[in-house]
């Protein structure tokens, strides 16, 4: 659910209206993701490189016995590859379904879905935040694609950019980029 759907759906400024994100940084950014998406927050552990996967992809881990695919957030937004350090972090998050395949809820139930971990330099803290903290995703700006931008959260006198994650981690994306072969030139 976008930003917007939220604050339309729960009403402007009451505690009921406040959702919690799990803030964590990434290149020196600050980044928030709704913690209704995250199953668990992993310290790093070696990755199995698996042949012939995009870049973006650094690899799966073993979650009790189930293989998850790592997929780097800095390589995804074209900032270069996460450096290892003793902060860094696996977010374990969980996709729907495909998104915009009809109804994702439904799909859910059913077990359809995907774990996806995604490497980030520190995780910081949950913060709570109203509809009035968030500001609309800028059209241009921030240094990512802006579909992958559902708000900016205001915080003290900077902002935390509020990834849509369904479209981040679209896996739909993910498997055109998957099987995309480049081309000889």
């Amino acid at each position: 659910m976008s930003v917007e759907a939220a604050a339309r759906g729960r009403g402007e400024g009451t505690a009921d209206d406040a959702t919690r994100y799990l803030t964590f940084t990434l290149n020196g950014e600050s980044y928030a993701l709704d913690i209704f998406h995250i199953t668990e927050i992993l310290e790093y552990r070696n990755l199995t490189v698996v042949p012939m996967t995009p870049d973006f992809v650094r690899g799966v881990i073993n979650l009790r016995g189930r293989a998850v695919p790592v997929i780097d957030l800095a390589i995804r937004f074209a900032k270069g590859a996460t450096s290892i350090a003793r902060r860094t972090s696996i977010i374990i998050v969980h996709i729907r379904g495909m998104p915009g395949s009809g109804d994702a809820a439904a799909a859910d139930a059913r077990g359809n879905g995907q774990d996806i971990g995604i490497l980030v330099d520190a995780v910081s803290k949950v913060e709570t935040f109203t509809a009035e903290d968030i500001e609309p995703a800028p059209s241009f700006g921030a240094g990512i694609r802006a579909d992958f931008i559902s708000g900016m959260a205001k915080r003290d006198n900077d902002f935390i950019i509020v990834l849509d994650i369904d479209h981040v981690l679209s896996l739909s994306d993910m498997a055109d980029l998957a099987t995309a072969i480049p081309e000889d030139s």
